[in-house]
C-alpha cells in the first residue's frame, strides 16, 4: 500500500496577505505559487513566501485542519504560526 502524504500551508506576500491552502506536494505547489504558474488568489496578491506548514499522513485530516485554519482570525494565526515555526516570522 502507497503511503501518502498530504500538507497544508500558509504563504504571505511581502505586504502580509496571506493564503492557506493544502496539497499533495509541497515541494511542487510552493514553486508553482513563487512562480506564478496558477492563476487566482496567490498570484493575484504575490504570495510567495512559505511561511508555516503541517504534513498529515490522512487526507480527511489535511482538509480538516486546511478548514480549521481559514476559520481562524488571519492576522492572529498568521502571528501564531510564524511564532511555532522553524521558518520564521514576516519580517520584509
Amino acid at each position: 500500500m502507497k503511503n501518502h502524504s498530504y500538507s497544508v500551508y500558509i504563504i504571505a506576500s511581502k505586504s502580509r496577505v496571506i493564503y492557506v491552502g493544502m496539497t499533495n506536494s509541497l515541494e511542487r505547489r510552493i514553486y508553482e505559487h513563487k512562480n506564478d504558474l496558477v492563476d487566482g488568489f496567490s498570484k493575484k496578491y504575490r504570495c510567495h513566501r512559505l511561511v508555516y506548514f503541517e504534513s498529515f499522513d490522512e487526507v480527511l485530516k489535511a482538509i480538516d485542519r486546511e478548514k480549521q485554519l481559514k476559520r481562524e482570525p488571519q492576522e492572529e494565526s498568521l502571528a501564531d504560526r510564524a511564532r511555532e515555526s522553524h521558518l520564521g516570522g514576516l519580517s520584509s
